[in-house]
């Protein structure tokens, strides 16, 4: 997915003299467009809130700046930053999050980013997009550039598979129904985000052999959320499970709540369960794989655990 956001930004770039890639910390292999388009790219080193102050000056005079940094460090060491200067501001920045949740486990607690979603949804002025694989990002990439507010753009996933078709309409702020099966049977929603929405589908096609008929809601942009989509597909199920590589406080499971809650009467609220990471620091290492193994988020866990939600 990483590469693909840089042929992006590049193209991008190319095509529209506003858009910047401004970089924090190390290389990350842009010195064609280093040469081509000096006047476009920027390396900061490790200054991330005063590369987040840069941007939000240059996104004032009509620029739109793409800050690429770690997910881990793009966000917390700059939150006041990116609170003050770029949301209370409105200044459209946008931030890239390499790395999010556990896709650098290798790396060890400092480069897990567990928390990010719920921080950024928080802000007023900011948008939130986690897409599944490279296919989604090029589809997103070109709608940032004149998206109005800030964005945060959470990479998670590394490699395939590639779950996103090239016939999807794939827009911000729109979930898609990722996995519709086509059998009778105890009616499940699962609504899944980012790098684990791949792994929902699996779960889902497995379920079916059991005889639930589990409908795969991928929602790439947690804030602003889908509302319509969420209760429309709400209003099917008998059990809502939401599934996240995100820590469960003020993750997508909190924002679907919100969104029932507020929405559905309590009389015709389904059932809603989350699944996503336990409340506490993750200490172990590995891969990203490795980690949700033993999170419990693995494709085959998650169905048993819907199996025995459905009792």
């Amino acid at each position: 997915m990483f590469f693909t956001f840089k042929d992006s930004i590049y193209e991008l770039a190319k095509a529209d003299k506003r858009v910047l890639l401004m970089i924090t910390d190390s290389d990350i292999g842009m010195d064609h467009m280093q040469k081509e388009m000096p006047e476009q790219y920027f390396m900061e080193g490790i200054s991330e809130a005063n590369t987040v102050g840069m941007a939000c000056g240059l996104a004032a005079d009509g620029y739109v700046p793409f800050i690429v940094n770690h997910a881990s460090f793009g966000v917390r060491r700059c939150y006041e930053q990116i609170v003050l200067d770029a949301c209370l501001q409105e200044r459209p920045i946008r931030m890239v999050g390499v790395g999010g949740g556990v896709a650098t486990a290798h790396l060890g607690p400092t480069h897990t980013t567990i928390e990010d979603i719920a921080l950024m949804r928080s802000l007023p002025e900011m948008t939130v997009v986690n897409p599944c694989d490279a296919l989604e990002m090029k589809k997103l990439m070109p709608q940032m550039v004149d998206w109005p507010r800030a964005i945060y753009i959470r990479l998670a996933r590394y490699g395939k598979p590639i779950v996103t078709r090239e016939e999807d309409d794939i827009k911000i702020g729109k979930a898609v129904v990722r996995y519709r099966p086509e059998v009778s049977g105890r009616k499940v929603l699962l609504i899944s985000t980012g790098a684990m929405t791949s792994g929902a589908v699996n779960a889902a096609a497995s379920l079916k052999e059991a005889g639930i008929a589990c409908t795969v809601l991928h929602v790439h942009t947690i804030k602003p959320l889908d509302k319509d989509a969420i209760l429309e597909q709400a209003a099917q199920a008998e059990l809502i499970v939401t599934l996240e590589d995100h820590v469960l406080a003020g993750g997508l499971g909190s924002a679907c709540l919100e969104v029932l809650m507020d929405n559905m009467d309590p009389k015709d609220l389904p059932r809603v369960r989350r699944l996503g990471f336990p409340d506490r620091f993750i200490h172990e290492y590995g891969t990203q794989e490795t980690l949700f193994q033993a999170m419990g988020l693995q494709p085959q866990q998650v169905a048993a655990k819907i199996k025995g939600f459905l009792g």
